[in-house]
């Protein structure tokens, strides 16, 4: 692993294994994720499908341990991710959430030097490795000219691309996105699912689209009821029969011309 002391470190771990055991969460009485298990390789994107209430977004919030599961545990790299120091996890896993910063008094610039905390001491200020990491992560989002602006007053969009460029800032191996296209027009989309393959790290994320998560996704895991009900290639898993029992839609599945991923369409 790169140095991570003073300064922070500028390429960050490589891409590490992602697994969860029997990962249950019960709350109110209610069972909101029912003993799914997944193995997410190093540098393989998965993505986390299903319908509304299916559990996608409280199982990515146990992995970066926002919520700590009722039963089951999350490893990485085979260590339970509840038994290290917070720092250190935050140095090897970055997350990308739905909720955005309180509206602070932050600049972009402030939003996106978050994600260079957990390589600091305690008030360590920015360096120019720090700085040059902040302006290259919002660069890559194309919102380098947002970088003096508040964050408060951003579009939807521009935020989202904040956040992206935060996690991007923050120099793990392994990503945990929860949505990540979710306010961004159909350009921002694809570049910044691009990008995500283009890093090269381990990453989950929580998807609508299906048509997204098929063309820039290695496996799908199908929640449904808090249950995980299919998993495998998109090619394997993007079914009628799927698609009616999970969503209850009636749809044909075709290979893209290009791509030969599969493609969705709704029928009426």
């Amino acid at each position: 692993m790169a140095d991570e002391t003073e300064g922070g470190t500028v390429n960050g771990p490589g891409p590490s294994r992602l697994r969860a055991e029997e990962v249950s969460v019960v709350a109110g009485g209610r069972t909101l994720v029912d003993a799914v298990s997944l193995d997410v390789a190093p540098g393989e994107v998965v993505a986390l499908v299903g319908p509304n209430g299916a559990g996608k977004s409280t199982l990515l919030r146990t992995f970066y341990r926002a919520l700590r599961p009722t039963s089951g545990r999350v490893l990485l790299d085979g260590d339970d991710i509840w038994r290290m120091p917070g720092k250190h996890l935050a140095r090897r896993l970055a997350a990308v959430l739905q909720e955005a910063p309180g509206d602070f008094e932050l600049t972009v610039y402030d939003v996106v030097a978050m994600g260079r905390s957990p390589h600091k001491r305690a008030f360590q200020g920015d360096d120019a490795g720090d700085r040059d990491i902040i302006t290259g992560s919002l660069a890559e989002l194309e919102a380098a000219h947002l970088v003096d602006a508040p964050f408060e007053r951003l579009s939807g969009g521009e935020k989202q691309r904040v956040l992206i460029a935060r996690a991007l800032a923050q120099r793990t191996g392994t990503l945990v996105l929860d949505e990540p296209t979710n306010h961004l027009d159909l350009r921002h989309q694809i570049d910044a699912l691009h990008l995500v393959r283009r890093l090269g790290v381990t990453a989950v994320i929580a998807l609508h689209d299906l048509n997204l998560a098929a063309a820039f996704c290695d496996r799908l895991h199908v929640l449904h009821g808090g249950r995980l009900v299919a998993a495998g290639p998109p090619a394997d898993i993007l079914t009628p029969g799927l698609l009616a029992e999970v969503y209850r839609v009636e749809a044909e599945v075709h290979a893209h011309p290009r791509t030969g991923a599969p493609q969705i369409t709704v029928l009426p």
